[in-house]
């Protein structure tokens, strides 16, 4: 067995993940933060309502 036999492919790949995770959590963050600023004509404008909004977050 030789030395590139033993070494992970992805020795990162753990921390990308969580990486990933936190963003996809903080994006979703924003965007919630977001549409919560907009009045409700223009939520009605993109085809959402308050109570969209409430079963989102």
């Amino acid at each position: 067995m030789g030395f590139e036999e033993n070494r992970s492919h992805k020795p990162f790949y753990g921390f990308v993940m969580i990486y990933r995770y936190f963003r996809q959590r903080w994006l979703q963050h924003q965007t919630a933060r977001v549409l919560q600023g907009l009045s409700k004509e223009q939520l009605r404008d993109i085809g959402l309502t308050t109570d969209d909004l409430s079963r989102w977050n």
